[in-house]
Order: C-alpha cells, then structure tokens, then sequence
C-alpha cells in the first residue's frame, strides 16, 4: 500500500509539472503565480497552498474524507488544495482555476455522501478549494440571528449559539460534524424541521464569490441567484462564504426517547400506525424510525428491528399524554424518556452519552466508515403486507438499514417553488438507505446489497419522477460527465428533476445567465441550457 500511495504521489507531481508548463496563458505564469497575483497581499496565499509533495498535503486532504470508499491507493487525488484563510483566497482560487481550465472542487465538511466535493469521477485533474478555516459563527442576540461560515460544523453552530442563549437553536441536522456550506444550500433538514421547516427556510441572507470574483450579498446577486443558492446547491452557482441565519425558539427543557421493538414484539404493527400519524402529529414532535436486522429475541433467527427515536418540544408529560391517544402501540412509558436541555439533546441524537460537557461539539474528528447512502419518499401508507414483504426483504440481504423521517407539520405549509427543495406537501416521509462496513473488500457487496433494497422499494415509493433528497447525493441517479452543452443538460436532467423536480428548470436558468461558461461544476451539478 505504501508503494502504491508514493507512486500515486509521484504521478500527481509529474502531472503538475505537465499541466503547469502546457498552460494555455499567453505568458509563462505559473497557477501558483496566478493565486499570489490575484489575492490580498495582506493576506498571502501561498501558506495556504498545498501541493502534492507537501507534507501536510495527505493530513489536510484526508482530514475531511468522510467516506473510506474514496480514500484508497486508487481514488483519484487533486493536483492541490488551497485551504482558503481568507476570502480574497476564494477569489484567486475562482479566477485562476478559469484562467488556467482547471476544474475546481468545493469542500466545507466532507460529509458529501459519493465525495464529490473531493474526488472526480472523469479522471482529468482539478484542486480542491478547502472551506474549513473559514469557521466564524457570529451570533447576534437582539436580532435573533446569526452568521455562519460555510467552513463551521454544525457543532460549532450549535455550540456558539447555545454560549450566548439557552432558548434559541437552528433547526439544521442531527450530525454535528457536517459543514454548514454545503448543508444550508442543498436544504438541510434536522429533528425540529415539523416546527420550523429546513435550513433554507431560516436563512435571510448570504455572501458568496461569483464566477468574476465578485463578493455578492443577496441584494447584489438578486433574489434568483439567492433563490438558487438557498437550496440548489451552492456549488453549481458560485462560492457561499457565509449564510445569514434566523434563530428559533424552544423550551429550556426538551424530551428525547429512544426505544425498540422487534418483529416479536409487535414491530408491523408500530410502524403501521406510525405512518398514520408521524405526519399528523403536533409540530413539536418529531419520531424517526430506523430499521435493521438484528438476532431475534425468541431464537437465533434474524429478524428485524424498529428503532423509534424521538425529540418533543416540551415536557415527558405532555408528550405521554400525546403518544397515549395517537400511538399507544408504541407503549412508550416515562422511563423512556429524557428530559434535557436542547443543547444536551443533540448529544443524545449523536449516541454522545446526556451530560457530556457541550465543548464536545467542536470536536471535527470522527470515526469513519466505507459507506452508501440512497434516498426515496413515500406519499401513500403502506400497507401491512406490503410491511411484512419489506422485512422479509430486508432479512435476505441482512445488510441494508432505512431510516424513515416523517415530514407535516411546517414542512406541508411551505410551498414547494419557496426554495428549490421540493418535496413539501403530500411526502409523508422520506427514506434514507444505508450501509457502513469497515474493509475495502466489502465495498462492491455491500453496495449491491443497499441498490437492490433500493430496487425493491420501487412500489411504495414516490413516481414520476422517482424522488431523492440532494443533499443525500448518489451517483447512482446519474453523472454528468460535461463533453458539451446538450449531452451535459441531458445527462443533468437525469438527476436534477429526481432532486429538484419542478424546480430544476428555474436552477438551470438561473445557472446558465450566471455562469454560462459552466466553471462551477462537478458530476451532479446544474447543467446550462443547450
């Protein structure tokens, strides 16, 4: 391995050496001349470069790989990677990756599903323009709001918060380790979205670096290019430095609950009537459902577990009182339930024991996993056969785990051209497929095993088109490999309308007067119009 990895190293530096010197400029100036000239000399550039024959060029690459599947001897790697301290250094990364034809990668958290942010799948070389040290989070009390930078983790956000106020939160995800950049502008959701919708539905502002090098606010770009940024992915339109974000209220005290069933113990069943009223229940209540298999209870058979996982916006009592009436199959009694600051529940979500010390949060290291990631909506219940067929499914592949995430609540009171995620009304959940292993040799197996759950899920699943969240990216749905203007729209309609729906025809509008030149782009960006 370590053979492979140095002459993996030395063909990326003689690649470098190749590109720099056949640049098209009509003058001999190197890329790396082209990023000192272009940005801030108060500011110098050239720490922040990092080239392949750097020695901290593996830590700062690897550092945000989130997924092992693209961290072998063989993923292709970036020609360099300019680890932006400041914002001329995103300047001078967008002129001088166009002046020079060389593609550019955007990267805040890692936490993009089939790495795109990270790795190119055409094989031609390209850098990686690394947000992480553009991490402030700048909250503002009076106004209840805040700005985040694109390079902060959610962790961060939640934290910096919670310092200033005990009573104010961002309804975003449940994974502190995620970047805000790409979270916020692919349409964010987390375990208070009933109550007050996704990310893009707080956001009131934002400031990114256009395809000139322009810095626009959302007065200067105009609210198209907003729009775009605010759930489109920012990637395909420019470079987001930093979003300004409302804060919402919640109680002091919070109530988290965790429990589960087995097929034995009634599982069909909860789930049956969960889908009844996971949808219809009050806004403050949120229950997700994972689904695994697991040794049975009875005998060593296998069979499938219902993990219900809950976050309620008020007291244990309260949320008795409104399990009592609307699911009792759950059974959920007080023991189950945890009472705890909002802070305190993210932990809870994370698998971080209630009570940890909050400074946790700001911890970017995690534990990493090979991993696939597919996503669906369901808008009809199914029924219990159609249940009982699932698990049986499910228990043949043994593998492959769903998690349901019930929508209503705000969620159905946005409409779905609001922002560019679509899915609002009549989605009663959405699924997230997956499968974590831990050895490259197990990689082609396992995400056989997720794509053919996948296919099995066809019947009870949304239609025409087949619907999949965006930030849950998956190449499956498509690539576009960007060899001209109509194969490149065609290849991105595959997917855009799976993620975007009626909104992707707005997106590529707005991406072809915006960036016609199609500089910001990787394998399931916004196409330009043929």
């Amino acid at each position: 391995m370590k053979r492979s990895r140095t002459t993996l190293l030395a063909l990326i530096l003689f690649i470098v050496t190749i590109w720099e010197s056949n640049s098209s400029l009509a003058n001999s100036e190197t890329f790396t001349q082209c990023l000192t000239s272009n940005s801030d000399p108060k500011h110098p550039i050239s720490s922040a470069v990092i080239f392949s024959g750097n020695s901290s060029y593996s830590s700062v690459l690897e550092a945000y790989i989130r997924n092992l599947r693209f961290n072998t001897s063989t993923t292709p790697k970036p020609l360099l990677i300019i680890a932006a301290t400041h914002e001329s250094h995103v300047q001078a990364a967008i002129t001088c990756g166009r002046r020079h034809n060389l593609q550019m990668k955007i990267r805040s958290g890692g936490h993009d599903y089939d790495g795109l942010s990270y790795v190119t799948y055409s094989g031609k070389p390209f850098f990686v323009l690394d947000m992480f040290n553009l991490r402030s989070v700048d909250v503002d009390l009076a106004s209840k709001t805040a700005w985040v930078q694109s390079g902060a983790i959610l962790g961060e956000v939640y934290y910096y918060i919670w310092e200033k106020s005990k009573t104010l939160a961002y309804p975003a995800g449940i994974c502190p380790t995620v970047g805000v950049g790409g979270h916020i502008s692919g349409g964010g959701y987390g375990n208070i979205m009933r109550k007050y919708g996704l990310t893009v539905d707080n956001t009131i502002d934002a400031r990114m670096v256009d395809v000139n090098g322009n810095i626009l606010d959302r007065k200067m770009m105009g609210e198209d290019l907003y729009w775009a940024i605010n759930g489109g992915g920012g990637g395909s339109f420019g470079v987001v430095l930093a979003y300004k974000i409302n804060l919402v209220e919640v109680p002091e005290n919070v109530t988290v609950f965790r429990v589960s069933r087995t097929l034995e113990q009634n599982a069909t069943e909860i789930v049956h009537q969960w889908q009844q009223v996971a949808s219809v229940l009050p806004d403050e209540l949120f229950i997700r459902v994972v689904i695994d298999v697991v040794n049975g209870t009875v005998s060593s058979k296998k069979t499938v577990r219902a993990s219900f996982v809950g976050m309620f916006l008020g007291d244990a009592s309260t949320l008795l009182s409104i399990l009592n009436r609307r699911l009792p199959e759950l059974g959920l009694v007080r023991s189950d339930c945890t009472e705890t600051s909002w802070i305190q529940s993210v932990l809870f979500w994370t698998n971080i024991r209630v009570g940890t010390p909050e400074t946790v949060l700001l911890q970017r290291n995690q534990t990493v996993n090979y991993l696939k990631r597919k996503s669906d909506y369901v808008r009809e219940p199914i029924s219990r056969t159609g249940l009982e067929s699932i698990w049986k499914k499910m228990i043949e592949l043994e593998i492959p785990t769903m998690a349901f995430n019930p929508y209503g609540g705000m969620m159905g009171r946005v409409p779905s051209t609001a922002t560019p995620f679509p899915y609002r009304a009549g989605n009663l959940w959405k699924i997230q497929y997956g499968a974590n292993w831990r050895e490259d040799r197990l990689t082609n197996r396992y995400m056989e095993l997720t794509r053919e759950l996948y296919r099995f899920m066809t019947p009870f699943v949304s239609k025409n088109p087949r619907q999949s969240y965006f930030n849950y990216r998956d190449v499956d749905l498509g690539i576009n490999s960007h060899d001209g203007v109509v194969r490149s729209y065609v290849e991105g309609e595959r997917y855009g309308k799976k993620y975007f729906n009626g909104n992707f025809e707005r997106l590529v509008k707005i991406k072809t007067r915006v960036d016609s030149g199609n500089f910001f782009r990787n394998e399931q960006s916004i196409p330009v119009k043929p």
